[in-house]
């Protein structure tokens, strides 16, 4: 498979990357664990070679699981986690941290829980306004010069504190959510790392379900899932009236999509992995059929024609693109 270059670091990954959020198995419903550990191993056989996690996912059954999955193939890939909340005794997110002290500390667990002595990336998950990004900086360039990480980024950072953090150091990349119905990056962010050297990790590549093709108008999130509020990163992708335009929007994608022998999920990473800024679109994995879905959709490269149809739905279903959205980071 095709490797891609993160930034101008030394790390390189396949166009798709493991996104392990589902296997936190507390925020995304219900999964079979054996079988997203299966995955996992089909994963590293079909040449995806990143795996992307973090210490709040579960908080931490995602990193252990995946720690227990991936065994003595932890060599064989590139390593992502990210830092960056602090939590109470019984795991309750108490808000963001990023500390320096903070930083170093969460780091340590992040590497006992993946059972490895170095991450190739460590990303500051959130920005904490109440930190100055010089002190985060400072924690991550010390875990660098001490072997802990080989590089370090952050996530969900506009410009402008993309341009403060480079004050101090360099950035490998910025993770971000990009999809059909999220572009709100277009405007800002993706041409800021294209211009900077700094890798783009898209998250959300199928739009958190929508663009898997298996939603229909009877859908409903449990409890224990975070789509249940109906909002998505600030958006109202999965409020009752948008959620019904967006599956009409689907629905007319995956006649495009058949149209190249190929299915709306497959389509929908092809959008993402075609803007010349991204370094890689993180995909969530339940089983190994999902795997092979989307390993698929790498060698398909969108032409012109194929994107302006796609625009064109949207245009004509009135769904928003929210591309001139403020991204309220």
């Amino acid at each position: 498979m095709e490797q891609r270059q993160l930034g101008d670091s030394d790390l390189f990954s396949s166009p798709i990357g493991f996104g392990t959020w589902e296997m936190a198995t507390t925020t995304y419903g219900d999964i079979d664990v054996k079988e997203a550990a299966d995955a996992v191993h089909a994963a590293i056989d079909h040449g995806i070679t990143l795996f992307d996690t973090a210490e709040v996912y579960g908080p931490y059954h995602s990193e252990e699981l995946l720690a227990k999955a991936l065994g003595d193939k932890r060599k064989d890939i590139v390593l992502v986690s990210k830092v960056g909340f602090a939590y109470d005794e019984n795991g309750k997110n108490l808000g963001r941290n990023s500390q320096f002290q903070h930083v170093i500390d969460r780091a340590e667990g992040c590497l006992t829980r993946l059972n490895t002595d170095y991450l190739d990336l460590l990303l500051i998950h959130w920005p904490d306004h109440d930190t100055p990004f010089e002190e985060t900086i400072r924690a991550l360039e010390q875990l660098k010069q001490s072997g802990k990480i080989r590089h370090y980024g952050v996530s969900n950072f506009t410009p402008e504190m993309m341009d403060e953090c480079e004050q101090y150091g360099h950035m490998a990349a910025n993770q971000v959510g990009y999809h059909m119905f999220d572009r709100r990056m277009e405007s800002t962010v993706l041409p800021h790392c294209l211009n900077n050297n700094i890798g783009f990790m898209a998250y959300g590549t199928l739009g958190f379900g929508l663009l898997s093709g298996a939603f229909t108008p009877e859908t409903s999130f449990g409890d224990n899932d975070w789509r249940s509020s109906g909002i998505a990163f600030k958006l109202p992708l999965f409020q009752t009236e948008e959620f019904a335009k967006e599956l009409r929007v689907v629905e007319r994608l995956k006649t495009i999509a058949e149209r190249n022998n190929k299915s709306v999920a497959q389509m929908a990473i092809a959008w993402t992995l075609g803007h010349p800024a991204v370094s890689v679109g993180l995909v969530g994995v339940r089983n190994e059929w999902e795997l092979k879905e989307n390993v698929a959709a790498v060698e398909w490269e969108l032409n012109s024609e194929i994107r302006e149809e796609i625009d064109a739905i949207f245009r004509e279903e009135n769904v928003p693109t929210h591309i001139d959205t403020d991204q309220a980071i």
